[in-house]
């Protein structure tokens, strides 16, 4: 089935693997097509989420290059860093985490993300979001402290959104493939999977593995913060650097095979708006599934939205990619609670 050969790299079984996919019965009546979801936030518990698929990667090259500690960054709340700390620590790892928020001297209370990153035992270093536009500097400034003091660090980018982490999801499309095998009677049936994209990296690998393991699927991202031409660059960058990287003998146009659909940033990264907190709720009473609002929110909501303009825009199938985030909730509680 595959369309090149791919070997890959070593890598850390980390994740519960594979993930189940559901089909969304009573939405797909309502919205007007066959709607499934990849449970990806089924990856762990602690560990929920699509970030782990990208460090079992990440994590193997570290422990390779004989690394004891971790560095990366993300916003207060992020997912990634938050699966990076948890990770490291059931590794023997240290880990040390930048994180963004508005007045470093008076960060965030410890709960959600920020509990479990504590609780782990990962050393937070707060930046501001001006800060932040300088993070792979910081984080080479705190990778050359820790060298100093004879640690011997692993810096991970943003969202483990590399080559290596993209095989992740590479791998992924390939559980994709029996799912797709398996409920809607053939391989080669079409489909649309829909993700959100927030670094890039899953977006990434899903255009790759859809190409080399030859699926009959269109690929959309919904971005949940900056826009269009941002991930058509970083998307595009990471797809290119893991074709050179892996010989990857695919044929690939960032311009062609990247599709993104802007417009659902709403108020901006991590802020929400009424309308989409109110089909946060809508899909755990219709469905039992618990979106995130920072990320799957966004994206369904996009989705959504979507296909109320144009029932046929995405074709007859879609399969939405859940990437976990539950722990996000919990920092909305005051926003939520007036929808319920």
């Amino acid at each position: 089935m595959t369309t090149c050969s791919l070997t890959f790299p070593p890598q850390i079984n980390l994740a519960s693997l594979p993930t189940p996919m559901q089909p969304l019965r009573r939405l797909s009546k309502k919205l007007g097509v066959e709607l499934y979801i990849k449970r990806d936030d089924l990856t762990g518990a602690a560990l929920s989420g699509n970030k782990i698929r990208k460090l079992e990667f990440v994590l193997a090259d570290a422990l390779a290059q004989k690394s004891d500690t971790v560095i990366t960054c993300g916003g207060a709340h992020s997912n990634h860093c938050r699966a990076t700390a948890i990770a490291a620590a059931m590794l023997g790892l240290k880990c040390r985490l930048l994180l963004r928020t508005p007045d470093p001297s008076n960060p965030p209370p410890a709960e959600g993300n920020i509990l479990l990153d504590r609780m782990a035992g990962a050393e937070i270093v707060w930046i501001t979001a001006d800060d932040y536009k300088k993070r792979d500097e910081l984080m080479a400034h705190e990778a050359a402290a820790l060298q100093e003091s004879g640690r011997k660090p692993y810096t991970i980018p943003e969202g483990a959104s590399t080559a290596l982490g993209a095989l992740g999801y590479v791998r992924a499309t390939e559980e994709l493939v029996n799912d797709i095998t398996n409920t809607m009677g053939g391989a080669h049936q079409p489909c649309t999977v829909i993700s959100a994209a927030g670094s890039g990296g899953t977006s990434a690998g899903l255009i790759l593995g859809a190409k080399i393991f030859d699926m009959n699927v269109r690929i959309v991202s919904i971005n949940v913060c900056d826009d269009h031409d941002y991930f058509i660059r970083e998307i595009g960058t990471i797809c290119e650097n893991a074709i050179a990287d892996y010989h990857l003998d695919i044929d690939f146009d960032r311009y062609r095979d990247i599709e993104i659909i802007d417009g659902y940033v709403g108020r901006g990264y991590t802020l929400s708006q009424p309308e989409e907190l109110m089909l946060l709720k809508e899909v755990a009473q219709t469905e039992g599934i618990f979106l995130d609002p920072v990320y799957t929110g966004k994206a369904f909501y996009g989705m959504v939205e979507e296909l109320k303009r144009d029932p046929k825009c995405f074709g007859e199938r879609i399969i939405f990619i859940h990437t976990g985030g539950i722990f996000g909730l919990f920092q909305m509680a005051d926003e939520l609670e007036p929808h319920l």
